[in-house]
Order: C-alpha cells, then sequence, then structure tokens
C-alpha cells in the first residue's frame, strides 16, 4: 500500500505568513511608540529647563550658578556666582542646578559640585538627558556654525542621531548646523551630521547638540 505524505495547504502557509507580518508589524510599531516617547521626553525636558532658566531670571534679576548673592536671597549651603552673566568657572557650571533646583524651578537634588566643560556631567549634578548623562549649562562656543561664545546648553552625549534629527524638527529648524539647536563641535560626534542634514542613516547612538538659547 503507497503511503502518502502529509504537508502545510496553501492556507496554512498564508496564515503563518499573516501571523509573521502581524508580529513584525508589531515589533517595528512598537519600537515608533518608544522613539517617540524618546523624543517628547527629551523635548520636555529642554523645555523645562529653558522655561525654568527664564524664571528664575525674572525673579532674582541674575543667572542661576552665577548669582553673587545667592547664599543669602536663596539658600545659605549654596555657593555664590561671580556676578558677570557668564557660566564660566567650574563652580558656576555645578551651581546651576543646585540654585535652580533651591529655588524650587527645577526638581531633584544636586550636589553643586564644580564641573569642568563636559559632555557627560554626572548625573549627581546636572540633570539627566533620558540616555544616562548629564546635560550642562557652561559658557562657550561649541555648536557646529555657531560664532562667538555665549551661555549654552550641552545636551549630553549617548543620544541616538534619529533622536535628535526629530527633536531639532519639532523645537528648531531640523539643521544641525544652523539655528538655535546644532550639533557639538567635539570629533567624537562629526559622524552624527554631514552639512545641513543628521546622518539618520548612520544610526549613530553617541551624539550630542548645543542649545544656544540660554
Amino acid at each position: 500500500m503507497k503511503k502518502t505524505q502529509s504537508g502545510f495547504t496553501l492556507i496554512e502557509i498564508a496564515i503563518v505568513l499573516v501571523i509573521i507580518g502581524l508580529l513584525l508589524g508589531g515589533v517595528l510599531k512598537g519600537q515608533e511608540l518608544i522613539n517617540s516617547a524618546k523624543v517628547r521626553s527629551l523635548t520636555n525636558k529642554v523645555d523645562g529647563i529653558t522655561a525654568a532658566w527664564f524664571a528664575f531670571q525674572d525673579r532674582y534679576r541674575a543667572l542661576p550658578g552665577d548669582m553673587s548673592n545667592a547664599t543669602t536671597q536663596i539658600e545659605a549651603g549654596l555657593t555664590d556666582g561671580g556676578g558677570n552673566g557668564r557660566i564660566n568657572t567650574n563652580n558656576e557650571r555645578g551651581q546651576v542646578w543646585a540654585h535652580l533646583s533651591a529655588a524650587g524651578f527645577v526638581t531633584g537634588k544636586f550636589l553643586g559640585t564644580g564641573v569642568g566643560n563636559t559632555y557627560n556631567c554626572d548625573t549627581t549634578i546636572c540633570p539627566e538627558n533620558g540616555f544616562g548623562q548629564g546635560m550642562l549649562i557652561t559658557y562657550g562656543n561649541r555648536g557646529t556654525g555657531n560664532t562667538g561664545n555665549a551661555n549654552e546648553m550641552i545636551s549630553g552625549r549617548s543620544i541616538p542621531v534619529g533622536i535628535l534629527a526629530e527633536v531639532d524638527l519639532k523645537i528648531d529648524d531640523g539643521d544641525p548646523s544652523a539655528g538655535t539647536m546644532r550639533l557639538a563641535t567635539a570629533g567624537a560626534f562629526s559622524s552624527c551630521a554631514s552639512g545641513t542634514d543628521y546622518n539618520v542613516t548612520g544610526n549613530n547612538t553617541d551624539c550630542a547638540v548645543i542649545f544656544r538659547n540660554f
């Protein structure tokens, strides 16, 4: 007697392919939602810090970190700044967040320890950017195409280039070499953009930008 060999029917194969397609679609959609959440989180952090920075100035007529009488006007445990309108010393860079926190403009407790011009400020001193690195305000000229020194905020590193491209489109002009948000000039980030475009196809996950509206 002949034995017939059973196999998958076309309908069964079609069902399997549909299931695989649904699973892949769900994974891709889930990744898209995660990226959207990260873009929204970073955008909110930048907006919140910007608002806190200017609200502090409205109340005290001084810059956080640079305020020369913070110990008497805000809290005795703080360190006074130089009062020259520039966040240009290690102590002032560390005290920015301590001043803002003590005055109630940002949440969290920051050590206020002096810190240099760094792209990876410790998160006990600076607020975390959502990617494990601290965001630093300093006086300088570190953005692509910037001219002249000014107070600016370093986003902190370890941010995927695709996230920064989306944030730039939301709050600025989408150009890493123009506007108030620009790619950091440090050589480590050179592959994150080319000319007026972010290199989103490169998938660099260690990028940083500079915000010039401070």
